[in-house]
């Protein structure tokens, strides 16, 4: 049986990620942002949350850390050079070391940039990369603690994850960076084409996330990016965007 995958809608904007392995019965939460949502998600369910893993250290990803732990015992895994700044972490992990669910394997990927610790977890065999605030749909992270440099060299590590790899980010972001792809790139149709579905997706209260790489690499202007020069030029016209 496949990796389940559900969303927990928090705060303005957050999607916390609970995965689940059936066969084992593990469960792990992916950047609770706060707790009795998550906890209520994974009651209903039936699941029982035996770990948390954490991207970074930004309050809206870590805030239901100690709740959750207290509630269920869970052990919280989260980025090493972040882990004076993580609540209740436990094991602290950076890029090439491996975090178990069940019968899944996740990679750690370093991705500084939108803070100096922060890291994705990809697992291949579930096809499914949990990306934090790095790469959004048609996105990326805004660079608060790194380099244009350094996000060029995530976009340039992630989109050559297998296409099919469904990205978990932590945000419903995509109308806005989908109305800012089509002036980085106006003669993409791709790009054109996508912003519809998404208008017409968020007009229907649904959910833009997971995206995949395939899509990010077709119409993500961040991830298209030539060099770091020109994420850097694309980034900084983003800041101030306001179409």
């Amino acid at each position: 049986m496949g990796l389940e995958i559900i969303a927990v809608p928090v705060l303005a904007d957050n999607y916390v990620w609970l995965a689940h392995d059936p066969a084992s019965g593990d469960t792990a939460v992916i950047d609770p942002a706060v707790a009795d949502p998550v906890l209520e998600a994974a009651a209903a369910r039936g699941w029982t949350i035996g770990q948390i893993w954490n991207t970074h250290w930004h309050p809206d990803h870590v805030g239901g850390n100690l709740a959750i732990r207290d509630a269920t015992g869970c052990t919280i895994t989260g980025p090493a050079g972040e882990a004076d700044r993580i609540p209740g972490i436990a094991r602290a992990v950076t890029g090439g070391h491996h975090v178990r669910l069940g019968a899944f394997t996740a990679e750690v990927i370093d991705v500084p940039a939108h803070t100096a610790g922060h890291i994705a977890y990809h697992l291949p065999a579930a096809q499914a990369a949990f990306v934090g605030d790095t790469l959004f749909a048609m996105g990326c992270g805004r660079l608060f603690e790194g380099t244009a440099a350094q996000m060029f060299a995530n976009m340039r590590r992630l989109s050559a994850l297998p296409g099919e790899t469904r990205v978990y980010c932590a945000h419903e972001y995509t109308l806005g960076n989908a109305r800012f792809a089509v002036t980085a790139e106006p003669d993409n149709a791709e790009i054109a084409a996508r912003l519809q579905e998404v208008i017409a997706a968020r007009a229907a209260g649904q959910a833009t996330v997971p995206t995949t790489i395939a899509r990010e690499r077709a119409t993500n202007p961040f991830m298209r990016a030539r060099d770091a020069e020109e994420l850097a030029a694309r980034r900084a016209a983003k800041d101030s965007f306001t179409g």
